[in-house]
């Protein structure tokens, strides 16, 4: 069988996944801490063989392992845009980190901030209605809510002019940022929540809370449609050496003895 049309196809199926990722990033545009991926091409070799192996397998298995692959894309943890709402219940962090929510069934997911608000349980939680893993209660009358770059959370109770404080939000930093799974809402879990180290803002490098604040995603257009025409491009070019290949075999099929 003509190779031609293994490389195409994995050229194919390789250039349709790195589309729907640029497609991924251009629809997250305007999601409050979203990070960009980014498709990661390889290039499938058929290893040798041994020559004094009698086996067919091995010969008849290397055409699908020509041509090139899309691996687990990489996620872009850099910075996004800080954008000032001046709503108190928005909030982002400056810098690296993590903020943890408690999951359902007891899970630690990571969060990067955004919208917040005070749960039907009275606890801070994000918009999502997840509460805080630190567990913050706002007392019964609660009409303001101070959160300090440092993460130290005060508030302001319906009959006192003075703040009390409430609690202590902590931000994490995994040791490896590859190990992190995204999940739906800008929410990322860790393979193991040992490799998290907890600080407060500020501290040990990590990012500061910033209060009345959203940050916004990482993603460029301009780096997405220049990626979107490199990988039409791409296409094209891997659907025209399945065509040359149908071409070489029609050739081969017409010849006359």
């Amino acid at each position: 069988m003509n190779g031609a049309f293994y490389v195409g196809a994995t050229g194919l199926s390789a250039q349709q996944r790195a589309l729907d990722v640029v497609a991924n990033n251009i629809a997250n545009i305007n999601t409050p801490g979203y990070k960009r991926t980014q498709a990661r091409f390889s290039e499938l070799v058929t290893p040798l063989g041994d020559p004094n192996d009698p086996s067919p397998v091995q010969g008849a298995a290397a055409p699908a392992m020509l041509g090139v692959s899309v691996d687990a894309s990489p996620r872009d943890f850099t910075q996004g845009a800080l954008q000032v709402t001046g709503k108190p219940m928005d909030m982002a962090i400056s810098g690296p980190g993590f903020i943890e929510l408690a999951g359902p069934g007891g899970q630690t997911l990571l969060w990067r901030g955004g919208p917040m608000q005070v749960n039907p349980d009275g606890f801070l939680a994000a918009a999502n209605g997840m509460p805080l893993k630190a567990m913050i209660s706002a007392p019964a009358g609660t009409t303001a809510l101070t959160i300090g770059e440092d993460g130290k959370v005060s508030a302001t109770v319906d009959g006192s002019e003075t703040p009390r404080g409430i609690g202590q939000i902590e931000v994490v930093q995994p040791k490896d940022m590859t190990t992190l799974s995204a999940l739906d809402g800008g929410l990322y879990l860790a393979a193991n929540d040992r490799d998290l180290t907890a600080s407060a803002p500020g501290e040990d490098g990590a990012g500061v809370l910033k209060q009345g604040v959203l940050e916004g995603s990482n993603v460029q257009l301009t780096d997405e449609m220049v990626a979107l025409m490199l990988m039409q491009r791409a296409y094209s070019a891997n659907a025209e050496v399945v065509q040359a290949g149908d071409q070489l075999m029609g050739i081969a099929n017409s010849l006359k003895r």
